[in-house]
């Protein structure tokens, strides 16, 4: 069960753009359709990205939230692998969105916007309002941005499941990127590493996923929190495969990501 704030308040935040996406891979049936939301906590409006997959299941949907990379879009996780994936799910198949985090928010508050604020009170209550998601039955993962993210935003909302696909996770500010962090009390607030010290079962029932590559840049410090998740209670899937920080690593194993959310999800 999800507890977010305002799931019906923001009905008129968000409004079904009269369009489908019919170019790219083949769907296998699928809907790609877009959304806007105008923010208010970012001041901005965004365009986002959902699939929703062929066929009835008995009921509403979940919803899988997946969140971009530094420098992706909406839509960019939206491979022919994917759609081949999700038509394989049938019925478990959840709704998919993909939400809009400019190039380098890392999906927390700071100076420029309450990036973390959009998700949890605007994006996501929208995304089940306009998609007819069920509300009770959401996840949350992401790729490397992403993947840090959905660790930090899952902080402030229980979800069925987290995932991290090549997170980008920092032990120490210092080590983080250019632009990750306003400065080190930023980094401090949105500790990922800290706070799986810190708390017990830090993400509650919440089913954790984090995969890398064992030559990607962020192998180390990735290994460094699903110990510190562990030694805290919380049980992991950790898998570390051959690659790098690399579109091809993830297309790879989106079957396997799929799996893992529609499973979580349909246990929730």
């Amino acid at each position: 069960m999800v507890k977010l704030l305002g799931f019906a308040i923001v009905a008129v935040l968000a409004f079904l753009v009269v369009r489908e996406v019919t170019a790219g891979p083949d769907k296998h049936g699928a809907r790609e359709v877009t959304f806007t939301v105008k923010s208010r906590l970012v001041k901005r409006s965004f365009d986002e990205k959902a699939v929703v997959p062929a066929g009835g299941a008995s009921g509403k949907r979940p919803l899988l939230v997946f969140l971009h990379g530094r420098g992706g879009h909406p839509g960019d996780f939206f491979s022919g692998e994917f759609y081949g994936a999700l038509a394989k799910l049938g019925d478990r198949a959840p709704i998919v969105v993909q939400l809009d985090g400019g190039n380098h928010s890392y999906w927390h508050d700071r100076r420029d916007g309450r990036w973390g604020g959009y998700v949890l009170r605007e994006a996501i209550p929208a995304a089940v309002r306009v998609l007819g998601a069920d509300p009770r039955r959401v996840a949350i993962g992401g790729i490397s941005m992403g993947g840090y993210g959905a660790f930090d935003l899952a902080r402030r909302g229980h979800f069925c499941a987290v995932g991290g696909h090549s997170p980008a996770f920092w032990l120490t500010g210092g080590q983080s990127a250019p632009g990750a962090f306003d400065d080190a009390a930023d980094f401090s607030r949105h500790d990922v590493y800290a706070y799986a010290r810190s708390h017990h079962r830090p993400y509650g029932s919440a089913e954790l996923w984090v995969d890398r590559g064992d030559r990607d840049p962020f192998a180390a410090a990735d290994a460094q929190v699903v110990r510190a998740l562990r030694a805290n209670g919380s049980k992991v899937s950790s898998h570390v495969w051959p690659g790098e920080h690399e579109t091809a690593y993830w297309r790879a194993h989106t079957a396997s990501y799929l799996r893992f959310y529609a499973g979580a999800l349909a246990r929730c």
